[in-house]
């Protein structure tokens, strides 16, 4: 099979509409794809945290333009998408926590349900458009709490608003790629990874940042579940991943507008103390964690992600193991609790990985 890689020559002055650029995620691809040279723009809403990497790495001084909107407001939405004249859209908005979703159900299905519509009725208005990639998540598979890896034809589900709610978005995109894009020669695909980490995530109960704020505090970091056990992997995997992907779809839409996985090689599919454990020996400084004994609502307890299509179609796998994902995370939170200066560090180690991946 010819080696496929991440292509500078594809993105030069290629334009992108990505959805959700603030967030923690889309801050992270912003970066990459305008590094590539891709003309970004951006809609979303303010950054949903501070701080927020969207602000600390400057990712607005390199996008084209970068547009502060609702995509639960149809009509500004698609002007936005239409004025942008994209060839490939990249859909990262939503409401993506699972006890957030607990709190906020309506909201949490607003957004990535009818968000989701909104998007496609953008992309059926709007010309030009070859690539549509929806970014959901490895959570909208049917749980049920067994050793086997999920596949991409597993049945959607989700015990949580979160996780219904992107195993809609999943339902939503099969029916408009059958229905509306197919014919129209646009690749539709969805992609679901596993549990990201990396520098620059601030997101409410989110492990890596209740870590890294408590040790920056030199407080004890309290864990709610340590035996959970998930497909961790850096930022970066997926994201190559999604690169990748898009490159293909504009080259074959017809045999890569399907699901995809992307997630961690077995062995780092690991129980929350194993995370922990790794965080508190690369900060260092006494850091130390304990059981969180309240109640918490309900989290699955064991997913991994069988990434066999994403290894044997488009050649991609991860390139960095657990230790080294967690070493590099912890080293961007350091630098940012030195008062670092954080586009360059971040664009650094984008460039660190992307030479890494094409040594593989």
């Amino acid at each position: 099979m010819e080696k496929l890689v991440i292509n500078p020559s594809f993105w030069k002055d290629r334009n992108v509409f990505i959805t959700g650029h603030t967030g923690f995620k889309g801050s992270w691809l912003s970066l990459w794809l305008a590094q590539l040279g891709a003309n970004v723009t951006g809609y979303s809403l303010e950054p949903p945290t501070k701080p927020a990497l969207f602000e600390d790495a400057k990712v607005v001084g390199i996008l084209r333009r970068s547009i502060l909107g609702d995509i639960r407001d149809a009509d500004t939405f698609t002007e936005a998408m239409q004025a942008a004249k994209p060839e490939v859209v990249i859909h990262m908005a939503a409401q993506s926590l699972v006890r957030e979703s607990y709190i906020d159900p309506v909201g949490t299905y607003t957004v990535n349900v009818i968000g989701t519509v909104n998007l496609f009725e953008a992309v059926r208005k709007t010309p030009g458009i070859k690539v549509v990639l929806n970014i959901t998540t490895d959570k909208c598979y049917e749980n049920r709490e067994w050793v086997w890896s999920y596949r991409e034809n597993e049945p959607m589900g989700g015990h949580d608003p979160y996780s219904s709610s992107k195993g809609c978005a999943e339902l939503i995109s099969s029916a408009y790629r059958r229905s509306f894009l197919q014919v129209k020669g646009v690749g539709l695909a969805t992609a679901r990874a596993g549990n990201v980490i990396g520098g620059g995530d601030w997101g409410k109960d989110r492990i890596v940042p209740d870590a890294m704020l408590a040790f920056m505090d030199k407080a004890d970091l309290l864990v709610r579940n340590p035996t959970a056990t998930r497909p961790w992997q850096h930022v970066l995997e997926p994201l190559s991943g999604y690169i990748m992907l898009c490159q293909q779809l504009i080259e074959c839409p017809d045999a890569f507008a399907e699901s995809w996985n992307f997630g961690p090689i077995e062995g780092d599919v690991k129980p929350v103390s194993d995370l922990v454990d790794i965080l508190v020996k690369s900060w260092g400084e006494g850091v130390s964690w304990h059981l969180d004994g309240g109640t918490h609502p309900h989290e699955a307890s064991f997913l991994k992600l069988d990434c066999s299509k994403a290894r044997v179609k488009l050649n991609w796998k991860p390139i960095w193991n657990l230790e080294r994902a967690l070493h590099e995370t912890v080293r961007w939170y350091k630098a940012w609790h030195s008062e670092k200066e954080m586009h360059q560090l971040s664009l650094n180690q984008i460039e660190n990985y992307q030479q890494e991946r094409l040594a593989q």
